[in-house]
C-alpha cells in the first residue's frame, strides 16, 4: 500500500492570522518534503474564492513541483471539472504528464459548494451531467488519435486535434466518489476511484463495502477493477494531550471550514447532492471523543498501523494523508510527516521500502 501527501488548503478559520498566500507557500514546501522523505505522491486540492480552500491552481503548483523533483507523483485533489472546459483540462494535464515523464495521477470531481460555481456562470444544479459529459471528452482526448468531434448538451466542437498526448497510455483518471452514481460512472468507464472513508461508511456501511461495490460494478462489465484509494485525516499522538489536539483540530475543521461549504438546505439542494444533508447534520453534532477510524487516523503509531491494516484489507492500494488540516503550524505538519514515514510506513510494503533499500 502506498502513502501520499494530501491537502485541501483549508484556511477559513475564526481569528486566523495565516495569510492564504503564505499557506500556499507552506503547502509547496510540504510537497517538496514529501518527496524527500519517501511519500509516493502529492495530492493538491482545488478551491476558489478563499472558501473551503485557498489554492485555486493545483496545476501550477504541481508544475513547479515537477521541475523541483524527480520521483514524486503529481496529483490534483481534485480538478473541479465542471467549471473548466474539458479540452483545456486535457491539454494542460497532458502537457504536465509529458514534461514530468509520466508522473501525473489525474483526479477529477464535481465539488460541493455552489459558491464556487456561480461566479463562473456554471449551473450547480446540473453539475453531475456536466461532469459526466466533460469526463467523456477528457478520456477521448487522451485515448483517441486524430481529430475529434463532439456534439453534446454542454460542449460542441468539430475536428479538434488535442495535443500533446500524455506519456501514460492511457492517463487513467481517478474519480472522487461521494455517491453511488459517481462510483457507477467510474466502473462503467474503466476508471480508478477515490473514497472519503466517512462518506463511504455513510453510503455503503464501511470503506470495505464501498470498495467491494466498486469492484462488483467493474466486473459487471467483464473486467477487473482499477485502483481504489482513500483519503484520511491523520494526527500521530503519543500523549493524551496530543490526541486531544488532533481530535479538536478535526472538529474545528468540520465546524469552521466545511459545514458552510457543503449543501445542506433541503429546499435548494440539487437531487444529486441530497446525501450531503445527512453529512452536515452528522458534522454539526459530532464530538471530538466520538471520532473513529471512519473519519480520522489519530492516536499512537501502533493504533494507526492497526487502523491502516484494516484499510489495506479492504482493497485500498493507496492512502492519501491529510496532515495539515485544522490550522496546524507548518513545522508541526512536517514533524508529523516525518513521524509517519519513520514509525508507521515501514509496517507496510510499498515504494517507500524500495527507496530505503536503494
Amino acid at each position: 500500500m502506498e502513502f501520499s501527501y494530501f491537502t485541501l488548503s483549508d484556511n477559513r478559520y475564526k481569528n486566523n492570522t495565516r495569510a492564504p498566500e503564505q499557506f500556499i507557500k507552506d503547502i509547496y514546501a510540504e510537497a517538496l518534503y514529501a518527496e524527500e522523505i519517501g511519500l509516493h505522491s502529492a495530492w493538491i486540492g482545488e478551491h476558489h474564492f478563499n472558501l473551503l480552500g485557498v489554492n485555486a491552481s493545483p496545476d501550477i503548483l504541481l508544475s513547479q513541483l515537477a521541475g523541483a523533483t524527480k520521483r514524486i507523483h503529481l496529483a490534483p485533489a481534485v480538478v473541479l471539472l465542471p467549471i473548466h472546459h474539458p479540452l483545456h483540462v486535457a491539454e494542460r494535464w497532458a502537457t504536465l504528464d509529458l514534461l514530468s515523464g509520466g508522473r501525473v495521477d489525474f483526479a477529477a470531481g464535481r465539488g460541493y459548494d455552489s459558491k464556487e460555481y456561480s461566479p463562473f456562470g456554471i449551473p450547480f444544479s446540473e453539475s453531475a451531467d456536466i461532469f459526466a459529459e466533460a469526463m467523456e471528452i477528457l478520456w477521448r482526448c487522451w485515448t483517441e488519435n486524430g481529430p475529434m468531434t463532439h456534439k453534446g448538451r454542454y460542449y460542441q466542437f468539430e475536428n479538434v486535434d488535442v495535443r500533446p498526448k500524455p506519456v501514460q497510455k492511457p492517463l487513467r483518471p481517478y474519480i472522487a466518489c461521494f455517491s453511488r452514481p459517481t462510483m457507477e460512472l467510474a466502473a462503467k468507464n474503466d476508471w480508478n476511484i477515490i473514497y472519503a472513508p466517512f462518506a463511504a461508511a455513510m453510503i455503503y456501511g464501511s470503506l470495505a463495502n464501498a470498495v467491494a461495490a466498486y469492484q462488483h460494478e467493474c466486473r459487471k462489465y467483464g473486467r477487473e477493477p482499477r485502483r481504489s484509494m482513500c483519503s484520511y485525516f491523520i494526527h500521530i499522538a503519543e500523549t493524551p494531550q496530543e490526541e486531544a489536539y488532533g481530535r479538536a483540530s478535526l472538529i474545528r475543521y468540520f465546524h469552521e471550514a466545511v459545514i458552510s461549504a457543503f449543501p445542506s438546505d433541503p429546499n435548494t439542494v440539487p437531487p444529486t447532492y441530497k446525501y450531503f444533508i445527512e453529512i452536515v447534520d452528522i458534522m454539526k453534532n459530532m464530538k471530538a471523543e466520538s471520532l473513529t477510524a471512519r473519519s480520522v487516523l489519530v492516536g499512537s503509531p501502533q493504533k494507526i498501523i492497526d487502523d491502516l491494516k484494516t484499510v489495506e484489507q479492504s482493497g485500498v492500494s493507496e492512502v492519501i494523508l491529510y496532515f495539515n488540516y485544522g490550522l496546524k503550524a507548518h513545522s508541526l505538519v512536517k514533524e508529523q510527516m516525518a513521524k509517519f514515514m519513520e514509525l508507521i510506513a515501514p509496517a507496510f510494503d510499498g515504494e517507500h521500502k524500495r527507496l530505503v533499500a536503494a
